[in-house]
């Protein structure tokens, strides 16, 4: 069985999620996916001029992992830009913060998106291991993000 894809963390979400040729047909022109996390790739090592490593950590991803998702972006830029094809940016396996959740009942440990944690109220999250509901953050986040956003750790 593979491994589930870890989150990868984005900084900014494009303010237009579609990149058209400048022609006529440009509505009948083929449409080519270009996921989040491809995106901030490019935004990190192309437009900022960061190293891999540091894009890297940035994204909370293997140097090797950021290289695969750093190719697959450039391949579909230069496939739209060569042919003439839309790109319309969206989806992928991003998040804005990483959050390290824990169950106080029987002491998991795991990471989720900030987004999928904060879509329900605190409460009615529950641990994958034992479906207690009584969850919320492993750590202090150093960033202060998660304060008005996850619960504070249970202690019940």
């Amino acid at each position: 069985m593979a491994r589930p894809t870890k989150w990868r963390k984005i900084g900014v979400e494009p303010s237009s999620p579609y990149f058209l040729p400048a022609k006529e047909a440009a509505e009948d022109s083929e449409v080519i996916p270009l996921l989040l996390e491809e995106l901030e790739a490019i935004r990190l090592k192309d437009l900022l001029g960061m190293e891999q490593e540091e894009c890297a950590k940035e994204m909370e991803v293997s140097r090797p992992t950021f290289q695969r998702i750093l190719l697959s972006a450039r391949e579909k830029i230069a496939d739209s830009i060569v042919n003439g094809k839309t790109l319309h940016i969206s989806g992928g396996n991003y998040t804005k913060h990483i959050c390290n959740l824990a169950c106080s009942t029987c002491g998991k440990v795991w990471t989720e998106s900030v987004e999928n944690f904060t879509k329900r109220s605190c409460h009615s999250y529950e641990c994958p291991s034992c479906g207690s509901r009584h969850v919320g953050c492993a750590k202090r986040c150093e960033e202060h993000f998660c304060q008005k956003r996850c619960c504070k750790k249970h202690s019940e």
